[in-house]
């Protein structure tokens, strides 16, 4: 069961690069606490809405140091449209704090020590680990959790659950960029609402892998039963 699996994992993950060779992560930053920032302020809020925020956060507070000096009103004022603000600026705040205080600026390059920093859970780990350091990661955010259970990748919904599912299944190597190129099938294609599976551009190289998708099969089979 799980050779077939990480064959289907194998064809997705080809068949995503051939189609969007240069995804990338859709936040803007320029320095890795920026991403850490820009990530944490993506939480229930679109990536569009918070690379408006964070030009404005980081052409205030050019620095690390100044965003830790920074009073948390003044960055709640900034940060407001990104909803959840008061939480979201005490984190950035304490974040800030934390990194100069125990890393001399600078990022730490694991799992148990990025998530022990304020507001930083294992997706946004696991998207520094990717972006900035360049290792293997799997970053469930709903693009991820939605589309590999239509695929058939996983059966759960609960994020832990699915990167559990796909560290198993995914070359390592790919994983950060595969769940990248998940975000951009997932706005094109297979959206949350209505998927366009009638033009779905990942169908033909899933089929000439001998593959198919589960949520497309399972609607097929429901219409023949309500004939």
């Amino acid at each position: 069961m799980k050779n077939n699996l990480r064959a289907l994992a194998q064809c997705a993950v080809e068949g995503l690069e051939r189609l969007y060779p240069d995804a990338a992560c859709s936040l803007t930053y320029e320095k890795p606490y920026e991403l850490l920032i820009a990530t944490r302020l993506s939480a229930q809020c679109t990536d569009a809405r918070v690379n408006i925020v964070t030009k404005v956060l980081f052409e205030r507070f050019p620095t690390l140091q100044s965003i830790a000096e920074a009073d948390v009103e003044e960055i709640e004022e900034i940060v407001r449209p990104c909803g959840l603000y008061k939480t979201k600026a005490k984190s950035i705040s304490k974040m800030a704090k934390r990194l100069i205080a125990d890393y001399g600026g600078e990022l730490p390059d694991n799992m148990e020590e990025l998530t022990s920093l304020p507001g930083v859970g294992r997706k946004t780990a696991n998207l520094v680990m990717g972006d900035v350091f360049g290792k293997p990661a799997v970053v469930t955010d709903t693009h991820c959790i939605r589309i590999c259970g239509r695929l058939g990748l996983t059966e759960s919904k609960e994020p832990a659950k699915v990167e559990k599912d796909l560290w198993a299944i995914l070359p390592p190597e790919k994983s950060s960029d595969f769940c990248h190129r998940l975000v951009v099938f997932g706005r094109e294609t297979c959206t949350a609402r209505s998927p366009k599976c009638g033009a779905c551009p990942l169908r033909q190289y899933l089929e000439d892998c001998g593959m198919g998708c589960a949520a497309r099969g399972k609607r097929i089979r429901d219409k023949r039963q309500d004939i």
